[in-house]
């Protein structure tokens, strides 16, 4: 939004931290894209084979356009898995699949943190959207002597309270991910897809991966903090 002394000092190391985890996402994927598998087993393999080891013969499993772009869809029942990882036998394609198959079990069960998660998605997608403008608004209005600088610092507020909507979901995020991580290994490791000296490569790439929610997370709480001091500053002023 502007660059200002809290910026610098809460928010930009988060986003230098956020940029390191995305780049060893990407390393890390591309070192283990490199290692096939023992088994010869593909990405729409492995998942496969772990949705029928938990009953989930109904969910699908497409392939979709893009780079890292995987993920499970409850609405349509179905793990979309990118160009490398569906038809790719690496240890880094496996690894991947098998994490969206943890989130599709994790829905099967009534995993309570992805309930919350998807509960909090159209109100975390309003909060992003609306939060910034109505803060920035009320930054301008609160610079008027008059009603007008009160309306601007309740809509300053307000943008806050719906950020903070934002930032929940973040935080709510993490351990979904995490679980669906563990739950990919586990899979892995007693299904017979992977050769045990393949798990910690897995866990290499699938530990990579979380860093970018934490990164995420502690990206929005440091800028939730930010415009919380920002705001409190100017109505101390």
């Amino acid at each position: 939004m502007f660059i200002d002394g809290y910026y610098m000092i809460l928010v930009l190391p988060c986003i230098i931290f956020a940029l390191i985890a995305q780049s060893m996402v990407k390393s890390r994927f591309a070192a283990y894209s490199k290692v096939a598998t023992i088994r010869s087993i593909t990405g729409a393999e492995a998942a496969r084979k772990i949705l029928d080891a938990n009953h989930l013969t109904n969910i699908a499993i497409e392939r979709v356009a893009g780079n890292l772009t995987d993920h499970y869809d409850p609405s349509k029942n179905v793990i979309r898995l990118s160009d490398g990882v569906y038809s790719s036998s690496s240890v880094a394609a496996v690894g991947v699949a098998a994490h969206e198959t943890g989130h599709a079990v994790q829905h099967a069960e009534g995993y309570v943190p992805i309930k919350w998660r998807t509960a909090l998605v159209p109100i975390a997608n309003i909060g992003s959207s609306l939060s910034v403008p109505l803060i920035i608004i009320g930054f301008v209005l609160m610079r008027l002597q008059s009603a007008l600088g009160e309306f601007g610092l309740m809509a300053a507020w307000a943008g806050v309270a719906l950020f903070g909507l934002a930032v929940l979901f973040q935080l709510v995020t993490l351990p979904c991910e995490f679980d669906a991580s563990r739950r990919a290994i586990n899979a892995l490791s007693n299904s017979g897809c992977l050769d045990e000296r393949e798990v910690p490569m897995v866990k290499s790439v699938l530990g990579a991966a979380a860093l970018t929610y934490i990164a995420a997370a502690a990206t929005s709480i440091a800028q939730l903090l930010r415009f919380i001091l920002i705001i409190g500053g100017r109505r101390r002023d």
